[in-house]
């Protein structure tokens, strides 16, 4: 009796470890795996992921709620949208070796409207990304001046401003969750 419980183990033990081989093959049949994305693209892949959530934003918000701040000394929504947004031109300025268009934030009083913030939001956006596809992989690692003691290379300065927009996004989130909103992003998928 205890031969036939550990012959019984043994097999247990064995198909229980097969069950994975078995399943990596099944998943290998079904589909090859994607290509990795070269580093202009997974760079352009980024850009736009945080291009989409703003644009969803500026899109999404009533336009009563633009001028909403937290706190006093805070910036408006549209404030911080258009700081994020705007914040894009100092990658695209600088990798095509002009000054920086916006000092830190662009004028409200040429976007006073909903429609013309959601305007600035998609070319902000959009100009970048255009930006990423010309200059592919050899031109996003070419090094340049921006403005600091040494150079940077054109990724650095692309993912440093991907990530400043995406810490004025999670403000954006907060100022929507303050409002008793539930931002686009957090909804469930239909």
């Amino acid at each position: 009796m205890k031969k036939l419980w550990w012959m019984a183990g043994i097999a247990l033990a064995t198909a229980l470890t097969a069950l994975p081989v078995v399943a990596q093959q099944d998943a290998a049949k079904k589909a090859p795996p994607k290509p990795a994305p070269s580093p202009s693209q997974a760079a352009l892949e980024s850009w736009n992921d945080i291009g989409r959530k703003l644009i969803a934003i500026a899109e999404d918000l009533p336009e009563d709620k633009y001028g909403y701040k937290p706190h006093p000394d805070s910036r408006s929504f549209v404030g911080n949208l258009l700081h994020a947004s705007a914040s894009m031109y100092f990658f695209t300025d600088t990798a095509e070796g002009k000054k920086a268009r916006f000092g830190d934030d662009p004028k409200p009083d040429d976007l006073k409207t909903k429609a013309q913030v959601v305007a600035f939001v998609k070319k902000c956006v959009q100009d970048g990304a255009e930006l990423i596809k010309a200059k592919g992989d050899k031109g996003m690692n070419a090094e340049i001046e921006d403005g600091g003691p040494t150079k940077t290379r054109l990724y650095d300065l692309a993912y440093g401003l991907i990530e400043h927009s995406g810490e004025h996004y999670g403000q954006l989130v907060v100022y929507y969750r303050i409002n008793g909103m539930v931002p686009p992003e957090s909804r469930p998928k239909k």
